[in-house]
């Protein structure tokens, strides 16, 4: 009986004792981390990851803070005052046109001349191709071979005016030219025709 109560101690034993697999008597491996390949930073999760759109700050649309641009100030006037200082105003037998100056010292002279009053003129022919007349005073001379045109306005050895209604080749000065003709015809019809005539200049 009592071999028999050994016996069925020997599994009562066996079941209360731990395992005994010679695993368990070796070292269990620490848990491996996963390496870290950015900054100290924390992770963000994929919902909450920036859009690089979303980092473009937005353009301002109020227009206080567009900065304001000043418009180009008007010109027109002085422009106007420009183009003015270059005309001069000639009259024959109360019919009235303009003419151009030239931009020299001839010119000039000769807007100067008229600044001071009206400036009347007898012209008659000349050759065919212009009328001419004294001035009663000399300007400055920018003589050069010129070959004229109908219609150019020329000083003649620094004293005589002259309009050409033709063409000629000389050492002449332009004084400037009619404004609005190129023919013969047209200048003639300007200055009354052939004949003597008296040519009124004055500031337009």
């Amino acid at each position: 009986m009592k071999k028999l109560a050994f016996f069925l101690f020997i599994p009562m034993a066996c079941t209360s004792l731990p395992a005994c697999s010679p695993m368990d008597d070796e070292p269990v491996p620490p848990p491996i981390q996963e390496e870290q390949t950015g900054n100290d930073s924390t992770d963000v999760s994929d919902d909450e990851a920036t859009n690089p759109e979303d980092s473009i700050p937005e353009t301002p649309t109020s227009n206080d803070s567009i900065p304001s641009v000043n418009p180009p100030e008007d010109n027109d006037n002085e422009e106007g005052e420009i183009m003015e200082s270059n005309k001069i105003k000639l009259t024959v037998n109360g019919k009235s046109f303009t003419a151009t100056l030239e931009e020299n010292s001839s010119a000039e002279a000769l807007r100067a001349l008229l600044e001071s009053g009206d400036l009347s003129i007898r012209m008659n022919d000349y050759g065919d191709m212009e009328k001419v007349g004294s001035l009663g005073t000399s300007l400055p001379r920018n003589d050069r071979q010129t070959t004229t045109q109908p219609g150019d306005l020329i000083l003649y050895l620094g004293n005589s005016f002259v309009i050409y209604y033709d063409t000629n080749s000389w050492n002449f000065t332009r004084l400037g030219r009619l404004d609005g003709v190129s023919t013969r015809q047209e200048v003639l019809e300007l200055l009354g025709g052939k004949g003597d005539i008296t040519v009124t200049l004055s500031i337009k």
